[in-house]
């Protein structure tokens, strides 16, 4: 499979000899033309075919997202330095780009780092959970981006380009590798039950990917997708013939105007919501799970309760065959602040985001591992910067938060492919800069798709004239992340 030929916007319907896209439309028949709108839908979905360009390590993945710009000073890169350091200036002739541009005092440590397991990993008190998975865990410690503002540094992360208007991460994979289930979407998002991140759905967007491989938001409470079922009071016959009108002025549309994504994509959301009428509630009943699971993910517990759901969520829907289950981690930036941008207060700020999701994330390693599915899934544990070794205050101040810093700062991975218990990468002295092997998110990227059987540069997809892809064109494989 490695001389596969490069991967492009390949239109198979319009590639099966004696058929059009029109002919396979024209069935009179109700039932006979929803087959066949299925048929052409779900075709569409496998534009780079079922094949690998290499064997894959990992099957599925699922990417837990924090948004706001986790400390990795206070997680998992560990600075001694900082300690002796505490309450100096910053020595250093140049002035950092950060967000607010307010340059205090250095700042040590709010939480203290122990070496955990077999491996000996720096994790701090911060995460007493995920500590006690730190031989699981593949952390990089030397990760950069190009941006030290929330949405152009969010989107790089997703999509790689500071711009929007690009696909995510779990677009390009759906896209890549399309579904292995035709009763839910292959990109599934779980996102804050406080609210959506700043840019909204934008964080999930398809770009300029068929529409079928946008990321298919469920309610983090309440009802998991509103509207799936018909009003109370509509019959069973009135649901039918409300179905077969809506199927013919979709048919008489195609027939007027030819292929649209929009309607093509909105034809596959009806035939979809048929099929996730059935399957949705069953995946979201947490019914037949053990107490003990219960307990595991925290979902007695009023403070883990809400992200425990969702990872436990994820693990059913990769049990149902999703691909990509994407968990946010922090809504909104406004006031008060619901995420992970400590700029006021680090201590308050991070301390109640991490007791959210340190037991869920933990019991999700945990969980995948003792069923057997961390061995060909991938975990993802990322957010779009770190925070700056000195505090956000005037030159001689101490304040008790961080500003943003896009020079280092810390992500995870566990699960198929990896080397389990290992540290990549380092920060200097204080952990303002990576200075030694870094990872951009074009090499992130590269790695993930790799893994998942992917060549970064030959995933591609024709756009304006350009072959895109998600690593622009830049990126390489970090090996040594790699079993």
């Amino acid at each position: 499979m490695s001389d596969r030929p490069r991967l492009t916007n390949q239109r198979p319907i319009e590639s099966i000899p004696g058929n059009t896209r029109r002919e396979l439309l024209s069935f009179g028949a109700y039932g006979l033309m929803g087959s066949a709108l299925t048929s052409l839908v779900n075709a569409s979905e496998k534009t780079v075919t079922d094949q690998t360009h290499f064997e894959p390590k990992a099957k599925r993945v699922i990417h837990i997202c924090l948004m706001g710009g986790m400390s990795h000073l206070d997680s998992f890169d560990y600075k001694p330095d900082l300690d002796k350091l505490h309450g100096k200036k910053l020595q250093y002739e140049e002035r950092p780009a950060t967000f607010f541009n307010r340059i205090g005092l250095i700042r040590k440590n709010d939480w203290e780092f122990k070496q955990r397991g077999e491996s000996g990993m720096w994790v701090s008190d911060l995460f007493p959970h995920l500590a006690s998975v730190a031989d699981d865990l593949t952390v990089i410690n030397s990760m950069v981006a190009d941006s030290a503002n929330h949405t152009p540094a969010t989107f790089q992360q997703n999509t790689g380009f500071q711009l929007n208007g690009f696909p995510v991460m779990g677009s390009w994979i759906s896209y890549g590798l399309g579904s292995e289930t035709q009763d839910l979407p292959s990109y599934v998002v779980l996102p804050d039950s406080r609210g959506y991140p700043a840019g909204g759905t934008i964080n999930w967007s398809n770009g300029f990917l068929p529409s079928v491989h946008q990321g298919v938001a469920f309610n983090s409470k309440g009802i998991a997708i509103p509207d799936l079922f018909p009003p109370t009071g509509v019959s069973a016959a009135t649901d039918e013939s409300s179905r077969k009108l809506l199927a013919e002025m979709n048919q008489d549309d195609l027939t007027r105007n030819g292929t649209e994504d929009a309607l093509l994509a909105r034809i596959r959301s009806h035939e979809l919501a048929a099929r996730m009428q059935l399957t949705v509630p069953d995946v979201t009943s947490f019914e037949n799970e053990s107490k003990q699971t219960h307990e595991m993910y925290g979902l007695n517990n009023a403070d883990t309760a809400d992200f425990g759901k969702n990872c436990l969520l994820s693990r059913r829907l990769l049990q149902k065959g999703v691909r990509f289950v994407q968990i946010i981690s922090g809504g909104s930036f406004g006031s008060p602040r619901i995420n992970w941008d400590g700029h006021e207060d680090m201590v308050k700020n991070h301390n109640r985001e991490a007791k959210r999701i340190d037991q869920p994330v933990a019991a999700l390693i945990k969980d995948l591992k003792q069923c057997g599915m961390l061995e060909d899934t991938l975990v993802l544990f990322t957010t779009e910067f770190g925070r700056t070794p000195y505090t956000q205050a005037g030159d001689t101040e101490l304040g008790k938060g961080r500003d943003h810093n896009m020079y280092g700062f810390s992500v995870f991975l566990a699960g198929a492919g990896l080397k389990p218990g290992t540290t990549h990468g380092q920060t200097d002295e204080i952990g303002w800069k990576s200075v030694e092997d870094r990872v951009h998110w074009y090499d992130f990227h590269a790695t993930i798709l790799h893994l998942l059987g992917l060549d970064h540069e030959r995933l591609t997809f024709y756009h304006n004239g350009i072959e895109r892809r998600l690593t622009n064109v830049h990126g390489h494989v970090v090996k040594q992340l790699l079993a």
